[in-house]
């Protein structure tokens, strides 16, 4: 009975301990910036090790910036969707760009995923969680849009579900279409969904 009642009070110690560390982790990820913020510029390198600013990669009207992972199972649910974004809004002057912040994931791993998923979006990998702690990114996929002057207008999910076929609502698309036609973002935020970015321990 005492040894039971020892492994029952271990048990909830480590599971305490597992919470409190958890906890620490979330705590340890900067807050998102708020709507309405202006991103500051930066430069990743892409998978081929040649260095990109949010300057040159951005639209004449606007840039998605999207955290994607290599194996987590919810981004890939969404490559096929973050490709058609990308085609559907280049001609359009918002450019989309991937960014993978895992630091389980090599360069070269994001390079052979993008070609065998057709990703023809420029990916940029992010090293050390820069710019993913810079946004307060947590999640795969997880979908920031700034405006042409590189304002937030927009953050979180892509839409409301990783199954296509159970999709009604678009929060992303809504906030392109609303900007591009001049209005209000009728949603600036939704939370998103996914795994959780791997950093380093």
């Amino acid at each position: 009975m005492k040894r039971l009642a020892s492994f029952s009070l271990l048990s909830l110690v480590l599971a305490f301990a597992f919470v409190v560390s958890a906890r620490t982790t979330d705590a340890d990820i900067p807050a998102p910036p708020i709507i309405g913020s202006t991103i500051a510029d930066f430069s990743l390198p892409d998978t081929s090790g040649a260095s990109h600013s949010l300057a040159t990669l951005r639209g004449k009207n606007g840039t998605v910036l999207i955290f994607i992972a290599v194996q987590c199972p919810v981004s890939n649910a969404y490559n096929e969707r973050m490709e058609k974004l990308a085609q559907d809004y280049k001609a359009r002057g918002v450019n989309v760009v991937g960014i993978n912040a895992n630091s389980t994931e090599s360069a070269a791993d994001v390079k052979d995923h993008a070609s065998r998923n057709n990703l023809t979006f420029t990916i940029l990998k992010d090293n050390g969680n820069k710019i993913a702690d810079v946004l307060g990114a947590t999640r795969t996929p997880e979908a920031y849009f700034l405006d042409a002057s590189n304002k937030l207008l927009y953050h979180g999910r892509i839409d409301n579900s990783r199954d296509i076929t159970q999709v009604n609502s678009s929060e992303l698309r809504d906030a392109l279409e609303a900007t591009l036609a001049g209005k209000p973002v009728p949603k600036n935020t939704a939370n998103a969904f996914g795994c959780s970015i791997k950093r380093p321990e």
